[in-house]
């Protein structure tokens, strides 16, 4: 290749590169050197003290173990979910066209209106779910004041919207299949399990790859539905890693510690691409 090939094709790079530079790298570093310095200290030492913290941070125990649960909940039905739904949309019914779009609404809805929606959903005195629950003769109960129902509340709202959006991918691979697949399984008289597990989900694992990172990602940057809904409470109980950071930067103003925090964020998620990159892309058959 010519200098000059070289130089055209490092200048349409360029733009792309200032802005993941500006907005990706130099963040990232500008967060490691806060998580180690003293702020508003000129010419400080080193500061480990907020990593030592770590160790005597009960609430940071109860949030990560929070949002673990969270996404292994979260993550695994929401996909589950989004590829029966794709699979019920594309077969040959009568008013498929008004399901896909009612599966579709709840993502075209901003993070803050679906929350309020679902804070008249959860309301204790005036809530559906609770109005339901009086039908029954059942008191009712507190969803987002009880630590045994805040988190699983979230939950459930996160898999109602995440689901919808995540089966876009999956109906638009599913019709990227090839017919004549389906007409050799239905010659050789294949079940419809068995069409499934030899043909249809091997041929969607590139998007099943795909769709698990974004929910992985989802999960570990979820902070909008805690303003509206929980603040992270009662008691820390429904409290998410990402919004332990918020508070921490702030509410608290303590800056050194929210970058530890979000130091300790990063690792996570390199640790998740590792895992889904090094591991589960193995299994991933690419037409």
């Amino acid at each position: 290749m010519s200098r000059k090939s070289q130089l055209y094709a490092w200048l349409l790079l360029l733009p792309a590169l200032f802005f993941l530079v500006s907005f990706t790298h130099f963040p990232t570093l500008k967060t490691l050197w806060r998580s180690v310095s003293t702020i508003g200290v000129q010419d400080a030492p080193l500061n480990l003290d907020n990593y030592r913290f770590l160790l005597d941070d009960d609430t940071l125990m109860q949030v990560l173990s929070n949002s673990f649960y969270y996404a292994l909940v979260t993550v695994p039905v929401s996909i589950i979910l989004a590829l029966a739904m794709a699979l019920w949309v594309n077969s040959k019914m009568s008013g498929r066209a008004t399901l896909r779009l009612a599966y579709f609404t709840p993502t075209i809805l901003p993070m803050i209106s679906v929350a309020n929606i679902w804070l008249f959903f959860y309301s204790p005195e005036i809530g559906m779910f609770n109005a339901i629950l009086g039908w029954f003769d059942h008191p009712g109960i507190n969803w987002l004041g009880d630590p045994d129902f805040s988190l699983f509340s979230l939950m459930v709202m996160t898999i109602w919207k995440e689901a919808g959006f995540f089966m876009i991918f999956y109906l638009a691979a599913l019709q990227a299949i090839s017919p004549e697949l389906y007409n050799a399984a239905s010659i050789e008289a294949s079940s419809a399990w068995n069409t499934f597990k030899r043909i249809t989900l091997p041929l969607l694992m590139p998007t099943t790859l795909f769709v698990l990172v974004n929910a992985v990602l989802n999960a570990f940057k979820l902070v909008d539905h805690l303003f509206i809904l929980t603040k992270g409470g009662p008691n820390n109980a429904s409290n998410l890693l990402l919004y332990y950071i918020y508070e921490n930067a702030f509410s608290f103003f303590d800056i050194g510690y929210a970058a530890v925090l979000t130091v300790i964020l990063l690792l996570i998620l390199m640790v998740l691409a590792i895992i889904q990159f090094g591991v589960l892309e193995k299994r991933v058959h690419y037409r």
